[in-house]
């Protein structure tokens, strides 16, 4: 009985050391998934910025002040890969683009991006 027990010892510690790598890469996978949606949720907000801002710009100031509104709230990292156009036509447009990083903020970025539209009705200049 003790001569099996004896075979058997170490086995938990062979079987993590195999399954660390899968583990590694799940987690890994995971990680990228949670930038990928970040960076969705950052670029949506940052469209919404801009189009706030853009309806209540004066008409000659309006593409300044809405390119401006939708890169202020971003961080370093993804405001350097992002890309915010506004127009209107009686209705304000913004669209942003923004790369999505791989795994590390402001290191990498994957060749895609993302793309966020928002509109607003223009208000009335006094």
């Amino acid at each position: 009985m003790w001569g099996h027990r004896a075979r058997d010892r170490g086995q938990v510690t062979i079987e993590f050391l195999g399954m660390t790598p899968l583990i590694i890469v799940t987690l890994v996978v995971v990680w990228q998934f949670v930038l990928v949606g970040y960076t969705f949720t950052l670029a949506g907000h940052a469209a919404d910025e801009a189009v706030r801002a853009g309806t209540a710009a004066h008409r000659g100031e309006r593409q300044a002040v809405c390119e401006q509104a939708g890169k202020k709230n971003l961080s370093g990292a993804w405001q350097s890969g992002a890309t915010v156009s506004c127009s209107s036509s009686g209705y304000v447009t913004a669209d942003v683009s923004m790369k999505v990083p791989v795994l590390f903020p402001g290191t990498v970025n994957f060749p895609f991006t993302v793309h966020a539209h928002a509109g607003a009705v223009e208000e009335e200049d006094d």
